[in-house]
């Protein structure tokens, strides 16, 4: 199928910046939304960022101002520049991306996550 590889977490210090990417890679044949999603200790899953392929993002108001998502299409990668960064930031992020790909006899559609990298901002 499809699969996402993340890269970029870590540690910094609250006002800190960091940049995630994630790559999918497979038999692609088109990624119409590719985004971020974030899971903090005993809560749900969240929407961070997302962006479409042509090029309409999304942002959830918590990161509004702070976070900016962009894809490489060509490439078919994400990327998540945090800014500013705050404690309540700190959580397991993990990429998202749907599409279609070739199944080698069928194109069909694929939803895929990441593993999954861990951002922890100390104040």
């Amino acid at each position: 199928q499809v699969q996402l590889v993340e890269s970029g977490g870590g540690l910094v210090q609250a006002g800190g910046s960091l940049r995630l990417s994630c790559t999918a890679s497979g038999m692609i044949f088109s990624v119409n939304v590719m985004g971020w999603y974030r899971q903090a200790p005993e809560k749900q899953r969240e929407l961070v960022a997302t962006a479409t392929s042509d090029g309409t993002t999304n942002y959830a108001d918590s990161v509004k101002g702070r976070f900016t998502v962009s894809r490489d299409n060509a490439k078919n990668t994400v990327y998540l520049q945090m800014n500013s960064l705050k404690p309540e930031d700190t959580a397991v992020y993990y990429c998202n991306a749907e599409g279609a790909y070739y199944s080698g006899t069928y194109y069909r559609d694929f939803g895929s996550w990441g593993q999954g990298t861990q951002v922890t901002v100390s104040s």
